[in-house]
C-alpha cells in the first residue's frame, strides 16, 4: 500500500492544488488512506497539560477544515489532529486562484480566505466521533461586525466536541485579523475568551492556544506571553504562514500575494520558537510549526522549546507515509542522546 499511496501522491501534484486537495478528503473519508498498525514508540508518549498524546507529531489547521477526516489522519499516524479553521458562517473565502505549489522551495503560497462549511458542519461530524486527540482551530468570518464574538461562538458550540481548541488570530488572508494579536485588541479577546471558557466549566475544562504569526517582532514576544499567563490560556502555537519571502525562494509562483508555508519557513520558525520559550518560561505550553519535512526537523523544534509539532506543506511533497517516518526518525534522535521521552528533551538547545 505504501507503494500505491505514493504513486497517488505524485499523480495529485499533477492536479490543480485545490482539485488535488479535495480529491484527497473524498478517498481519505473512503478509507483509502493509510494506516499504521500497532503503537507507537514508547519514548514519543507525551502531554499536552491533561492531554496524553502516543507521539507529538500533530496535523497542522488548514488540511480538514471541515472535521472531515480526522479519525483517517490519527490512524495514519498522527498523535493529534487539529481541524479548521472553521468560522460560525460557512464562507467561500477569496476569490480562485487561490493555492499555488513552490515545488521547487518545496513550499506553498495560499490565499484561502477561511473558506470552510461553518461550524454547524463541523459540529455535526465531530459528535459521537471514536477516541484520539483532535481540536478545534476556530476563526471569525470576513464580514463580521464582532470577530471576536465568533471566536466565543466556536468555543460554546464546539465546546463538548473537541479536545482542546486553537484561536486563530494569525491569517494573513483575513484583511485586519492580525490586529488581534496586540494591544488592547489582544487583551479584549483573551478576556472575552477567558469568561466563556469560565461559563461552560460544567463541562470539563479544555486547553486553549493562541496561534500566531512566524511575523510577529522578537520586541513582542514578551508582550504576548505576558497577556496567555494573565488570562490563563494554555499555551501558544508558533506559528501560522508568513507575509515574508525569503530571497532563496526560486519558484517562479514566489510573487502571489498569500502567505508562505513549508521548508522556506524551518529556520525563522524555529528561531520565533526560541524566543517564545525564553520569555515563557516552562510552564506554558508551545506548539511549533512551520517547515518540518524531518524526524530532524521536528526534533529541532523540540529542542527549541516546542512540547509538541505540527505539519502539514510537506505532505504534499512526500505524502502519506511522511509522519510514519517521522515518528521513526523522531524516536531514534531521542534515543541517541539519551533521552527517555520528549518531555526531557524540551528546550535544551
Amino acid at each position: 500500500m505504501s507503494l500505491l499511496h505514493g504513486l497517488a501522491t505524485l499523480a495529485l501534484r499533477r492536479m490543480d492544488p485545490e482539485a488535488a486537495h479535495r480529491l484527497t478528503l473524498r478517498a481519505l473519508a473512503a478509507g483509502l488512506g493509510p494506516r499504521l498498525r500497532g503503537s507507537a514508540d514508547p519514548v514519543l508518549e507525551t502531554r499536552l497539560g491533561a492531554l496524553r498524546l502516543p507521539n507529538p507529531v500533530g496535523l497542522a489547521a488548514g488540511f480538514d477544515k471541515n472535521g472531515e477526516v480526522p479519525d483517517a489522519m490519527l490512524a495514519a499516524g498522527f498523535g493529534f489532529v487539529e481541524c479548521g479553521t472553521v468560522t460560525p458562517l460557512p464562507q467561500s473565502g477569496n476569490p480562485t486562484p487561490r493555492l499555488f505549489r513552490l515545488t521547487e522551495d518545496r513550499a506553498v503560497i495560499n490565499r484561502l480566505g477561511f473558506n470552510n462549511e461553518g461550524i454547524e458542519a463541523m459540529a455535526a461530524r465531530l459528535a459521537n466521533r471514536p477516541t484520539g486527540v483532535v481540536g478545534a482551530n476556530v476563526g471569525a468570518n470576513k464580514d463580521s461586525t464582532d470577530r471576536i464574538g465568533d471566536y466565543v461562538t466556536g468555543l460554546q458550540r464546539l465546546w463538548p466536541l473537541a479536545d482542546y481548541f486553537t484561536l486563530n488570530i494569525s491569517s494573513p488572508n483575513t484583511p485586519g485579523l492580525r490586529d488581534l494579536q496586540m494591544g488592547d485588541a489582544l487583551h479584549e479577546l483573551l478576556g472575552r475568551v477567558a469568561e466563556a471558557r469560565w461559563s461552560l466549566a460544567y463541562d470539563g475544562d479544555r486547553p486553549i492556544f493562541l496561534k500566531v504569526a512566524p511575523d510577529v517582532a522578537e520586541a513582542d514576544v514578551p508582550v504576548i506571553v505576558e497577556a496567555v499567563k494573565r488570562f490563563a490560556l494554555n499555551g501558544l502555537i508558533v506559528g501560522n504562514t508568513t507575509l515574508a519571502r525569503p530571497t532563496t525562494l526560486k519558484s517562479t509562483m514566489a510573487g502571489e500575494t498569500g502567505g508562505l508555508s513549508g521548508a522556506p519557513l524551518m529556520e525563522p520558525s524555529t528561531r520565533l520558537l526560541r524566543t517564545f520559550r525564553e520569555a515563557a518560561g516552562r510552564k506554558l505550553i508551545l506548539i511549533g510549526v512551520g517547515g518540518i519535512a524531518s524526524g530532524a526537523d521536528a526534533y529541532a523544534k523540540i529542542r527549541a522549546g516546542a512540547n509538541a509539532v505540527q505539519l502539514y506543506t510537506a505532505m504534499i511533497y512526500q505524502g502519506p507515509g511522511l509522519v510514519a517516518r517521522i515518528r521513526r526518525e523522531l524516536a531514534a534522535r531521542l534515543k541517541a542522546d539519551g533521552f527517555a521521552g520528549v518531555e526531557q528533551a524540551i528546550g535544551v538547545a
